[in-house]
């Protein structure tokens, strides 16, 4: 009886904790690297829009933040947008990446501690932890969300004995400074499989899962205004069947996956089949990044090299309107990473009724329906051209599966969903 009344009364307690927090504006602040246009900037971005909606006092600090190459949210004067330590180089002579990173996201630390006077209750970082220990300075101790994307050290080859040397001591600084958080969310149920296997010093952390979600607004504009806005002039006339690749351009990404699915499809349609198809890959591309610019130019010459030149379209950093557009007039979405952690490509997809194909692993496990709102394949071009052909080849296939993909995000991937998981999240570390 004793604990039993001990126990409602602990509860009691920390209810009116909670009741009390939530009265008052709860200050949050960002930290991350760099707020460009990719998966780990969208959550971030959606995770600042949906804590304000909440109440929520919010800076996003960035050691670099771009006008012309950021999403349009964190353009509102609303939102406030820091940068500082832009300075800093991001590489040395090409080499270091890893280590610059972790200096750039120091100073950032650094700065918000002790020259920026601002102040905040809880502070959300993300991709490099090694400023966590830095937070930890601050007089009055802050709590720390660390969200882990996906281990840093799984996304970096090591293909040489001073490539291991060089990254022994920053994997290793990643798991200890990992560990400092005061609450660890992940991306999938993947990512937190992933992460017990690589930080193995870490089981007793908790990790809890926190799905990306979609922040439906930009997508919900009237489909014909986003059309004639964002198609003209990039798509050849009569084409009947648009396929669409939407990723950065990055070789980790397997965008020639794409390539050699289309040209695949094409040996096993008909000549007058084959004049209605078309490939657009789309995706972020930043000029300051070599492997971008590499990139670009492999594709390039793996299109011509497969006489694609005029069934494919490249589009580099494609605007919002452009990229809706894309989504809504598409047939299906060629999503080709293996390993994806999560990949919110797919959930944009599904919301605009643009069927997935993707590769059977990662987070598009957990996304997708194998059947019902697209097909999980092999990665390799003969799986993809095949689901392809499947589409192609039955519009009202195309149809039902957008449907079913639509009713999937508004189910599984709501920004309500979402805002309410994390303002509660928030809420536990305050009280």
């Amino acid at each position: 009886m004793l604990m039993t009344h001990l126990s409602t009364c602990q509860c009691h307690q920390a209810s009116l904790n909670i009741m009390s927090v939530s009265s008052r504006m709860v200050r949050v602040v960002f930290l991350h690297p760099d707020l460009g246009i990719g998966g780990a900037e969208r959550l971030v971005v959606d995770a600042a829009v949906a804590l304000r909606s909440r109440g929520c006092s919010v800076q996003i600090w960035t050691a670099h933040h771009d006008p012309t190459h950021c999403f349009s949210e964190t353009l509102d004067p609303d939102l406030n947008v820091v940068c500082v330590g832009d300075w800093l180089p991001t590489s040395v002579f090409g080499y270091l990446h890893a280590l610059c990173a972790y200096l750039r996201m120091i100073y950032v630390a650094l700065y918000v501690v002790f020259l920026s006077g601002v102040e905040y209750d809880v502070v959300f970082c993300d991709q490099v932890s090694v400023c966590i220990p830095v937070l930890r300075l601050s007089r009055q101790r802050k709590k720390v969300l660390f969200y882990c994307h996906f281990p840093d050290q799984l996304l970096t080859q090591r293909g040489s004995a001073l490539k291991k040397l060089y990254r022994a001591p920053i994997d290793r600084l990643e798991e200890l400074t990992t560990g400092m958080a005061d609450m660890v969310l992940v991306n999938s149920c993947f990512t937190a499989v992933v992460f017990r296997e690589t930080f193995r010093s870490l089981d007793g952390v908790q990790t809890d899962v926190l799905y990306p979600s979609l922040n439906t607004h930009s997508f919900d504009s009237p489909p014909e205004e986003q059309l004639e806005q964002g198609l003209g002039g990039l798509i050849p006339e009569g084409v009947s069947c648009l396929f669409l690749s939407l990723n950065r351009y990055e070789r980790k990404k397997s965008l020639g996956l794409a390539l050699e699915g289309l040209s695949s499809l094409k040996t096993r349609l008909a000549t007058g089949d084959q004049a209605g198809i078309h490939l657009v890959v789309a995706g972020g591309y930043d000029g300051r990044v070599a492997e971008n610019v590499q990139h670009y130019a492999e594709l390039k010459e793996l299109a011509a090299r497969l006489g694609l030149e005029d069934s494919v379209t490249f589009l580099r950093s494609p605007s919002d309107s452009q990229k809706v557009a894309l989504l809504r007039g598409s047939a299906c979405v060629l999503y080709t990473p293996s390993r994806e952690h999560f990949g919110i490509v797919p959930v944009e997809a599904m919301y605009c009724c643009c069927p997935v194909i993707a590769v059977r692993s990662g987070g598009p496990l957990e996304s997708v329906g194998d059947g019902e709102t697209g097909f999980l394949c092999e990665p390799t071009a003969e799986a993809f051209s095949l689901a392809m052909e499947k589409l192609f080849r039955d519009p009202q296939l195309r149809r039902d599966m957008g449907q079913a993909g639509r009713r999937r995000v508004q189910e599984k991937f709501s920004l309500e969903a979402f805002s309410n998981q994390l303002h509660g999240y928030i809420l536990r570390l305050t009280q």
